[in-house]
């Protein structure tokens, strides 16, 4: 793999965003040298129960950045999030940027296409996004190049994003005391996932880390920036050499005991549009509940 797009002397400023009813981290991630900025994995509030959508969580992160006189370049998802919905296109109205995710979102879409018996007014071709990143792409926030790490397993469409010395991990990796994503999903596969934890552990061990979810393990306080050095040597599920069959057995084993996220059945029909929420054919917000198919 190149990895001749890093340049660890970059230092992006990134401010973490934490998100306690998904336990979801967003990041507003500023270039030092402009007034540049990107978005990843930002958080659309819902009461599911209720069936209530509302915006604070976007509205702090747009805040921010018009407190800072920052231009949105680049609203990134790191993949097609199951335990949160995506603000993409509410902040996108605001304040401008492209939307990105991974160029495998097409074969999530056409998963859960036929899971939602969605309709031929579905488009799984990607189109919702503006901008469908390749394994090894490169994009611009102001002078910084951000640098796209396709890292298939818990889901086809994940990848890394590493802009300067920082790279976000998506689902990935968790904290060192937490492990990894799992990889039962329909699309999902441990054994992928742990090759692309390889490849993300062949990074340089300086690189800075910060990670989508954290569930404070051990009654901790939630944290959410670590190095590629401490998962390579600390990572419960894959530090310290631990090999592909070991992770394998680990994770299928650890993932048969896993409840399904609250927030699935809202957050897949919502992510795999790109954050916009499906309508009836009156042109109401809805979404479906599928029985026995997830």
């Amino acid at each position: 793999m190149d990895f001749s797009h890093i340049d660890l002397g970059i230092e992006p400023k990134v401010e973490g965003f934490f998100d306690p009813a998904s336990n979801t981290i967003s990041y507003v991630v500023e270039d030092p040298a402009t007034n540049y900025c990107a978005i990843i994995d930002s958080v659309l509030d819902i009461d599911y129960a209720a069936g209530r959508i509302s915006y604070e969580s976007a509205d702090e992160l747009i805040k921010v950045i018009k407190s800072r006189n920052l231009s949105l370049e680049w609203i990134i998802e790191t993949h097609v999030h199951a335990d949160h919905l995506s603000a993409a296109p509410y902040i996108q109205d605001k304040i401008g940027g492209k939307i990105g995710v991974g160029s495998r979102i097409t074969e999530v879409q056409d998963t859960f296409g036929k899971v939602f018996n969605e309709g031929t007014d579905f488009q799984r071709d990607g189109s919702q996004f503006d901008a469908l990143f390749e394994d090894g792409d490169t994009y611009k926030i102001g002078e910084m190049t951000g640098f796209t790490f396709a890292t298939p397993g818990h889901t086809p469409a994940c990848m890394v994003h590493v802009i300067g010395n920082a790279a976000f991990a998506g689902d990935t990796l968790f904290m060192p005391d937490g492990g990894s994503a799992r990889a039962d999903f329909p699309g999902g596969d441990a054994g992928e996932l742990y090759d692309s934890i390889q490849r993300v552990l062949s990074l340089p061990d300086e690189l800075r880390l910060f990670i989508c979810h954290d569930y404070g393990p051990g009654d901790r306080e939630v944290a959410w920036e670590t190095t590629v050095g401490e998962q390579k040597a600390k990572n419960i599920h894959v530090g310290g050499g631990k090999s592909r069959e070991d992770f394998i057995a680990l994770r299928t084993e650890r993932d048969a005991q896993l409840a399904m996220p609250k927030l699935i059945i809202p957050s897949l029909q919502v992510n795999m549009r790109a954050g916009e929420i499906p309508q009836d054919d009156e042109g109401k917000s809805v979404f479906k509940v599928p029985i026995n198919r997830l």
